[in-house]
Order: C-alpha cells, then structure tokens, then sequence
C-alpha cells in the first residue's frame, strides 16, 4: 500500500486540472463528484498512512521518490515524511477539507465559477499536503509559497468586485514580506548544516547547544519567524486576514481557519530542535503571540461584520498558539492549532449559514431571533461559541489553558495578558452569538425570508461539531490531572534528532487548578456580560458606545493602522514612485533615451528632404559643387 501514498497530495491536483480544463463544459455535476471525490480519495489514503506511520517503531514513515535536485554540495530528495506531527495534519487537511468540500456544494451551487471555485480549493489542498508531507525544506516551500498563490486566486474570487482583488493582492503582497523571511531563514541553515533536508538538520541539531546571545540559529530562526507572522497573521503582518474575508465562505473556514494560517506554527513544530537552541527566538514568539492575541481581541469587542469578528478571534487564537510556542509548549501550541481547526472551521461554516439565509446579509445589528428558523446552525455555532470561549470541559478549554498555564511558567505578564484576550475572546463571543440567534429580528425583511441550510450545509456543520466536542480526547493536560497524550504522540516529531530531551516543567497541580479556576471564572464572567449586554437588544451597546465615544471608534477603526499605513508608509511610497516614474521614465528614459534621438532624427530628415527636389540640374549643381570641394581639400 505505502507505494500508492505519493497519491494524498497528487489526487487534488489532477481533481483541480480536471475542474479547471473540462468542469465549464462538462456541468455542475461532473464538477462535485471530482472536485469531492479527490478530496475523499485522499483522506481514505491519508488514514491508510496514518496508521501505516502509527505501526512503525519509530512512529515515521519516509517515502523517498529519487533527488529531485542536486548542485554542488546541495542535493535536495523529492520525498514525503509521515510522523505524528505530519500525519496529524493531514488529517485534519484531508478531514476538515473534505467537510468545507461538501459544505461548498451546497453553499456555491448558484455560483457561475462554480468549476473554477472547486479547481481553486482541490488545488489549495494539494499545496498545503505538500508543504504539510515534504521531507526538505525546499519542497515545503513549494507548498508554502503554493498556498499563497490559492489564497490569493479565493479571496480575489469575486474578481468583478472591486474589493476582493484588492483583498487578494493585499494578502498576497503582505504574505510575500514573510516568504523573504522564510528564503534568508533556509539559506541560513543551509550554511550552518549544509543541508536543506529536515530530518539531517534536526539530527545535526541535536548535538549542538542552546545559544548564548544573538547567533547563526538565532538569526535563522527568527527569520523564519518573520515568515511565520506573514502566513499566520501576527503583528505586524496580520493585516491581510481580516480583508481576506471578501472570499466566499468556505474559504475564510478552509483557509484562514483551519490550515493555512496554521503554516506559521506547523514551520515552528517542524523544526522545533532547531528553535529549542534559541531563547532569544522563543522570547520574542511568545511576545509577539501575546501581544497579538491581546490586540486582535479587542478588536473584535466592536466589530459589526460577522465574518469580520471570526477574522480578528482567528488572529487572536494564532497569537494563543504562538504563545504556547514560545513558551516551550510546541504540543501545547499544536494542540490548540488541532482543537481550533474544528471550532473555527464550524464557525465560520455557521457564519456561512446564516450569511446564505439572510440573503448575504453580514451586520450582526441587522440580524437576531434566528434560532428558531435555524436550529441545526444554532446547535452546531453554541457547541463552537463553548469551545472557543474556555468552558470547561471543551477541547478549547484543554488547549488554551494548558497555553496559559505554560506562559504563567514563562513569565506571569504573559500569563496576564493571555488571560485578558481570553475575557475579550469570551465576550465577542457570547455578543456574536446572541446578537444571531436570540433576541428579536432586527430585519424582519431578511428574517421572514431565513430558513435552515440544505443538508451539504448542515452535515458538515454537524460533523465539525461533533469533532469540536471529541477533540478533548487528545489533550487533557497533566497539570489538571489528566493524561496529555498529543504530547506524548508529538514528541517523536518535535524531539526527533535530540540526544538529550529536556522535559518540560510542569509545577504543581494545585497553581495549575488555580490559575484555570481564574482564567475560567472570568471568562464566564464576560461572557455573562456579553450576552446580558445584547440579549434585549442594541440599547445598552449604544449607550456604552455614546459613553466612551473615543475608545469605541478606537475599536471600530481598528486601531487606524490601516490608515497609519496609508499616510504614513503606502503614501510616501506612492510619491517617491511617481518622482521615479516622472524623472526617469518619463524624462530620462522616455524623453531623453527615446524621444530625443527620434526628434533629431525627424528633423535631420526633414532638413535633408529639401535637397530632394526631384530636378536634374539641382542634383547636377550639387555634384559639382561636391567634386569641387573634394579637389580643393585634396590639392591644397
């Protein structure tokens, strides 16, 4: 069977050939059983190579398909490596793609890119197996930069309007700032390794000690970092996730929920021994992650658009992820990446429902009361919004306070600051949520007209909720009693090459219950005040609003660092451009280089044009008056 696994990621690529070549011509139809069947096709093989890797000894699975480049004291093998680490991924890539597959047939059937929609998604799938299953860092690039190109193609789908392809180009360019990272980062390595292949890097690593100060690793590291924050959206690069929400949907649950943005962290987990050598990257992961859960949940208090609410929580979670990083937690980080994976998906796909009853209606002040003409979507969204707030007893719960817990170890700022985007997390929450669902309609137009989603919309909605709920199994942390097993599971993968592992400290149990007793009470407690502040409405909301008129339009405006980069970055670029466009391509180049000698041309003809008169004796005069000339040069 192991000879037919180089099919997971090659499956969706001929799926998007065939939709993007023949699915126009050949119908709607044709176009769902490829565009489906791919996918399937690759999770039932996914599956089959996941428990062929989980039999191993070793727990790891290299498929070696001959060198794909060789140059000098380079030589890079085009193969796949299955360990717990990528086949956890792929899985979920597999899975959940599978799941937004579906959910899209129903969501796009009045689509008229129906066929090109579906040829982009098979072939977001193929790159993200592919920077999820290479074996070097070069064919992880392939995937990594292929992933960009798709996330550029969905969220520019809606290409008529003008906002999506300026969302598009938007992510696109901000994502290329980090894959510069990302290329100086891998040089680095290659320079201080002499390989490009993970596995000799990490085996190499692990005779090496932690740095003292700034070194190669750490100048390596923290470039791929830069890359990190691009594809995962932490400051300053997150800019470009909140406008990617002018794609459809499925895209925003797909893409910038459950695996693409996920990139940043699954780089960091892969090459975990290498950044354990670090401190000064790992400090300044876990900062940044903080800083940007914090940041992006506060703007999410105030946001009106509902996509635009999942957006900034996504960022926030990133940020989460990356604090349990920094925080020498790579299981704990990848644990709330897995357990994410579901809720997110699902509210986003929720979003979508609702989005599709109210006919594309977005403000979250124009909807309301929709839990009784949506009963599935609202079951399916309460089971996510619990997940995503921290109520015990949830896969969000495990994951993000494990995360806390790890950062309180760190350093308790960390901790503090976790613990405050948490609350802001629970409130947004809990007022998406009740502003949704529960109160009276506000648009009684679109609420008349709002029914419950088709079943390709509701079973996957189901499916995801019943994950978001199963995913606790992996992960209920030590320090709360329990046994975290993905850290046992992860560990061949994160500690692979090491001589000697160091085993994190865990403290005591009764600190760990303490600081989850407060983190949850207070996030039960804003989640309270979330749902008593809208659940009669918008009065309450607008009196704060009209309170702390400055804070609330501080929110609202997100900051105004899109502005600040306009006037203060884009704009000044902008006119140093136009000086280079006016000076030299308009003068220099087009004037001096081009037009002149074109001008002296014309005139030196039209100068020589009154010689050609067209009569004998004129031409006659002028050849004696040459002969003339010539003989008095020559005889004097």
């Amino acid at each position: 069977m192991n000879k037919y696994y180089w099919l997971i990621p090659i499956l969706p690529l001929l799926g998007s050939v065939f939709n993007g070549l023949l699915g126009k011509r050949l119908g709607k139809g044709a176009v769902t059983v490829v565009g489906l069947g791919v996918v399937l096709g690759s999770l039932l093989l996914a599956t089959s190579a996941f428990f062929a890797m989980k039999g191993m000894p070793d727990h790891r699975l290299v498929l070696t398909y001959g060198e794909w480049m060789a140059t000098g004291a380079l030589s890079v093998p085009f193969g796949l490596v299955i360990d717990p680490l990528s086949g956890t991924m792929m899985l979920v890539v597999t899975g959940i793609g599978f799941l937004i597959h579906l959910y899209s047939v129903g969501y796009m059937h009045d689509d008229e890119g129906y066929g090109r929609f579906f040829c982009y998604l098979n072939l977001f799938v193929f790159f993200m197996l592919t920077l999820v299953l290479g074996s070097s860092l070069v064919l992880m690039f392939v995937g990594w930069e292929g992933v960009g190109l798709c996330s550029y193609l969905l969220i520019g789908y809606f290409f008529e309007t003008d906002f999506a392809p300026d969302a598009g180009l938007k992510a696109f360019l901000m994502n290329r700032v980090g894959d510069l990272g990302v290329v100086i980062g891998m040089m680095v390595l290659f320079a201080a390794f002499g390989t490009l292949t993970v596995a000799d890097i990490l085996t190499q690593s692990g005779h090496l000690a932690p740095e003292v100060g700034f070194g190669v690793l750490t100048f390596a590291t923290l470039m791929l970092f830069v890359g990190a924050t691009g594809k995962s959206a932490q400051l300053p690069l997150y800019l470009w996730l909140p406008d990617a929400m002018a794609g459809p949907t499925p895209v925003s649950a797909l893409i910038h929920a459950a695996t693409m943005v996920t990139s940043g962290i699954y780089l960091i987990c892969r090459l975990a021994p290498v950044f354990t050598l670090t401190p000064i990257t790992m400090d300044v992961v876990a900062w940044v992650g903080a800083a940007t859960a914090l940041f992006a949940a506060t703007i999410g208090l105030v946001q009106r658009d509902i996509k635009k609410v999942l957006a900034y929580s996504t960022v926030s979670q990133l940020g989460f992820m990356f604090l349990g990083l920094g925080a020498s937690g790579f299981a704990a980080g990848f644990f709330h990446v897995f357990t994410h994976a579901w809720f997110k998906a699902l509210l986003f796909l929720g979003a979508g429902s609702v989005i599709l009853a109210m006919h594309h209606e977005q403000d979250l002040f124009k909807m309301g009361g929709l839990k009784a003409k949506m009963p599935i979507t609202f079951w399916t969204m309460l089971i996510a919004t619990l997940a995503i707030i921290g109520f015990p007893g949830t896969s969000g719960f495990a994951s993000k306070d494990e995360i806390l817990y790890l950062a309180y170890l760190k350093n308790p700022v960390l901790w503090v600051i976790g613990v405050v985007a948490a609350c802001c997390t629970a409130f947004y929450m809990l007022r998406l949520f009740t502003l949704t669902f529960l109160g009276k309609a506000r648009d009684h137009h679109a609420y008349d007209h709002a029914h419950e989603s088709p079943a390709t919309m509701t079973l996957p909605l189901a499916l995801l909720a019943l994950g978001s709920v199963l995913a606790v199994g992996l992960g209920w942390p030590k320090a709360f009693g329990g046994d975290f097993r993905i850290e046992g599971w992860l560990a061949p993968a994160t500690t692979f090459g090491q001589l000697h592992v160091a085993h994190g400290e865990h403290g005591s149990h009764p600190l760990a219950w303490a600081l989850a007793s407060v983190s949850t009470i207070l996030g039960l407690g804003f989640a309270a005040f979330g749902y008593l502040s809208y659940k009669d409405g918008l009065a309450v909301s607008e009196a704060r609003a009209a309170k702390f008129p400055f804070l609330h339009n501080l929110l609202l405006n997100k900051y105004y660092v899109d502005e600040g980069l306009e006037l203060y970055l884009l704009r000044p670029i902008r006119w140093f451009g136009n000086v280079l466009w006016k000076l030299f391509d308009v003068i220099i180049i087009d004037g001096v280089g081009v037009n002149l000698p074109g001008a002296l041309a014309r005139v030196f003809g039209d100068f020589t044009a009154l010689f050609q008169t067209g009569r004998v004796r004129n031409y006659a005069l002028s050849m004696a008056l040459g002969a003339a000339i010539l003989l008095y040069v020559f005889l004097k």
